[in-house]
């Protein structure tokens, strides 16, 4: 059910991301030729992507995967101190790339670091996060559920069928919700005062939000 609404190319989700291609087209036309720091991405990502940039390197603190692609150079590390990685140096990419990463550095002054991070690294960049106040939660697919409390919403991690990945435990479901924060227009606005605030829609609401610097 999850991949008829979120996942697949043809569900609601996939079209959602499509779209946010053709913005990455008007505002970075010659992306093909640049180097891209993709903070908190997978090189899976990358790959499926319509595009192929001269050079991305992912830093994932977890996962970014693996590839044998010359192009695509993975990266485990930390996003919120990503100047401080080995081989990552302010002024050797072009754009800096975040997707639904904002929402999960954990509180108010990680994500300060993280657009300090994401600013300093490079002249563009391109920043989307889910909109708080849209009304359904992403992540989970489930109406108003970024409103309730931690309790209530670890129960819905640890059951609801539409959830990104199940939780295999009822200390996993709370890690996890308490590690999912969403971001007001306001605090997006704050932490990107240079860019401009892109907002995705959905019926008419927004949906996400998105900050680019050209």
């Amino acid at each position: 059910m999850r991949g008829l609404i979120a996942d697949s190319p043809n569900s609601l989700g996939g079209r959602a991301r499509a779209r946010r291609w053709e913005i990455v087209d008007r505002s970075f036309p010659r992306l093909c030729e640049q180097h891209v720091l993709d903070l908190g991405g997978t090189v899976e990502w990358w790959l499926r992507a319509p595009v192929r940039p001269a050079h991305v390197t992912v830093v994932n603190l977890l996962e970014p995967g693996e590839t044998d692609e010359s192009w695509l150079t993975p990266v485990v590390g930390d996003a919120c101190a990503a100047s401080s990685i080995d081989g990552v140096t302010a002024g050797d990419y072009d754009v800096v790339f975040s997707n639904s990463l904002l929402e999960h550095v954990g509180g108010h002054a990680q994500r300060v670091r993280l657009a300090e991070e994401i600013s300093a690294l490079a002249p563009k960049h391109y920043v989307q996060t889910p909109y708080r106040y849209f009304p359904v939660e992403p992540h989970w697919i489930f109406p108003g559920m970024q409103f309730l409390p931690i309790a209530a919403r670890s129960k819905i991690a640890q059951s609801w069928p539409l959830s990104h990945s199940a939780a295999g435990s009822a200390e996993e479901a709370t890690n996890t919700v308490m590690w999912t924060e969403l971001v007001s227009i306001t605090e997006m606005r704050s932490y990107f005062p240079d860019s401009q605030i892109v907002h995705e829609r959905f019926a008419g609401l927004t949906k996400s939000l998105i900050a680019i610097r050209v």
